[in-house]
């Protein structure tokens, strides 16, 4: 299953797991001192960061792949929905037309099949950036206990690679979540998306890492990239 039909899969559920996506929302928000009138959102989603946002502006331009995550995100003529994929340099050559004053993307980034050249293709935007992304410390003890490697990039990686193509400041923060029972705490994996549709482990497997994982929380770690003029 694509990353991008999983998403879609869940999306009626979607609001109700992604409370860590809300978190680094609210953080990437509180970085942005002036109030940009021309928006661009990569990777918008539901539209959660659309609808944090307190201040009047001019144009929002959402984009994602999942197009039942487009359905359920807010609408208006001053916000534009385009169901593409930031991983298609098409995207950026004749699909955004506007000259956008600020760049969003709340927890998407660490989905691109090429970072380097995503990252490439924003710089040409000319805009200030405000970027999360998780990275390789997500899901460590998960990782660990069931012997499996990461797929995420290392915040390393994504401080190194941000450096090149912006001028911008680097924060990794940690988050826990705490849940009543690891059933739970692996049903919200498969609902909120996060897992990036990674099934590589047999029933028996699974089982397995539900008996022996040790901790009652999930570890999350975003890495978050701003330029430093915002």
């Amino acid at each position: 299953m694509k990353i991008s039909s999983e998403f879609s899969k869940y999306a009626l559920e979607y609001n109700s797991y992604n409370v860590i996506q809300k978190k680094v929302i609210e953080k990437l928000l509180s970085h942005v001192k002036h109030k940009p009138k021309n928006i661009l959102d990569l990777g918008c989603g539901s539209g959660n960061l659309c609808r944090a946002i307190d201040w009047d502006y001019e144009h929002f331009t959402g984009v994602d792949f999942a197009e039942g995550m487009l359905k359920l995100h807010p609408r208006s003529p001053k916000i534009e929905l385009i169901y593409a994929d930031f991983n298609d340099d098409a995207l950026f050559k004749s699909k955004l037309t506007y000259i956008y004053d600020f760049i969003f993307s709340a927890s998407a980034l660490q989905w691109a099949d090429d970072l380097q050249r995503v990252f490439d293709n924003i710089k040409r935007l000319n805009a200030p950036v405000a970027l999360a992304i998780f990275t390789s410390n997500t899901f460590t003890t998960i990782n660990k206990t069931a012997s499996i490697g990461s797929i995420l990039k290392s915040a390393d990686e994504v401080c190194e690679l941000a450096k090149r193509y912006f001028d911008a400041k680097s924060e990794v923060v940690n988050y826990r979540l705490e849940f009543e029972s690891t059933r739970d705490m692996f049903r919200y994996i498969k609902k909120s998306g996060v897992s990036g549709s990674r099934k590589i482990l047999n029933y028996k497997e699974s089982k397995k890492l539900l008996r022996e994982y040790p901790l009652s929380y999930l570890e999350f770690e975003v890495t978050f990239i701003y330029s430093s003029n915002i």
